[in-house]
């Protein structure tokens, strides 16, 4: 590919690019850019963090990157994720990594780093601590929604040190290009705003959309004369989101209890899933209707936002064609962990640990 076409495709990944100019820049200096992302290891992975993530890392390596995924294990003990076991986060960790290879992930081209042996590297604590001198703890405080903390939240110690080491990870592994989610946003312009008071290299920043979450909760503002509807997804709130592990009747009785609104294109996380997962795989989509409703339709995206916001396509008849394709792209990781034994006892022990914290 040209420059113009890798620019393009790392675009269609990116709902904020900071900066445009620098990207097509870096593109024009290097083939082949380093790229990273960072998770931590909690709980069971849900289809953001699986098939979006999958396709979204699959155009970053398209398009000539070398993408270092960190598997963010001391990040989530600092967080204090499964009470703070460090072996149940990496047994998470170790999970992640065989759901992301039965996806469809671009394996070859993605290293796996993980946290604990970043953390050997030579420089990487003074780092940290070069960061901290030069931040203010306000500034570090503001970071917390990396960690999907807020502000006014009582933090622990161990969590004040996290977004100095997130910034401290872009440096330590020398990277171009922070391709996180929107949600990390505070954090990586921390490392582009402090890298260049410590001599390193300013990233690019890739910030991926958020996908919603399923189910829609409705706050009454101050004056209680709006409401405003919130669509998050949640671990601890299983119908707000679909996970890779998700049995097809899972799939198909979370969509049909989905939020979709008749003719509502905006704040409607069916049409989400439609835009960012299945039409980045199909050209089109077949929605299965009786003749007396005007039987099947096969549309592009544009063609179903359009019949959907006219009334044309009816909110129940694309639920059930959404939940059809998403078990088509969740059956090739249902048969990897039936057909791998030591991946399934992995799977079943990481959803313990879960059970165990919900309680």
């Amino acid at each position: 590919m040209n420059i113009e076409e890798r620019f393009n495709l790392i675009k269609s990944v990116g709902e904020e690019i900071i900066t445009e100019e620098e990207l097509k820049k870096l593109l024009e200096e290097k083939a082949h850019p380093i790229a990273y992302d960072g998770f931590e290891p909690s709980g069971i992975m849900h289809i953001a963090q699986g098939l979006m993530r999958a396709i979204n890392i699959n155009k970053m390596t398209k398009a000539g990157c070398k993408f270092k995924m960190l598997v963010a294990d001391w990040h989530a003990w600092a967080n204090n994720k499964f009470g703070g076991d460090l072996n149940k986060i990496q047994d998470a960790g170790r999970l992640f990594i065989e759901i992301w290879k039965a996806s469809g992930l671009d394996a070859e081209n993605v290293e796996f780093i993980w946290a604990s042996d970043l953390i050997k590297k030579e420089d990487y604590w003074r780092t940290v601590m070069r960061i901290a001198t030069k931040s203010t703890l306000k500034r570090i405080i503001r970071c917390g929604q990396i960690m999907g903390r807020k502000e006014n939240e009582v933090l622990a110690a161990s969590q004040i040190l996290y977004p100095c080491m997130q910034a401290a990870d872009v440096f330590t592994l020398n990277v171009d290009i922070c391709q996180l989610g929107l949600d990390q946003r505070k954090v990586n312009m921390l490392a582009r705003e402090i890298a260049p008071k410590l001599g390193f290299k300013k990233p690019v920043a890739v910030h991926h959309h958020m996908l919603m979450g399923l189910q829609a909760t409705k706050t009454e503002t101050k004056d209680k004369i709006d409401q405003v509807i919130e669509l998050k997804m949640s671990k601890s709130k299983p119908d707000t989101a679909i996970f890779m592990t998700d049995t097809a009747e899972d799939v198909k009785r979370k969509i049909r209890k989905a939020y979709c609104p008749n003719k509502q294109v905006e704040q409607n996380p069916i049409i989400e899933y439609c835009k960012y997962i299945i039409f980045q795989k199909y050209d089109t989509m077949t929605i299965k209707r009786p003749e007396k409703y005007g039987g099947d339709l096969e549309l592009t995206y544009d063609e179903l936002i359009k019949k959907y916001s006219s009334g044309e396509l009816f909110p129940l008849d694309l639920k059930n064609a959404v939940a059809e394709y998403l078990n088509k792209m969740l059956d090739p990781v249902r048969e990897y962990f039936e057909k791998n034994e030591q991946a399934r006892e992995l799977l079943e022990r990481v959803k313990s640990y879960t059970k165990l914290r919900n309680k």
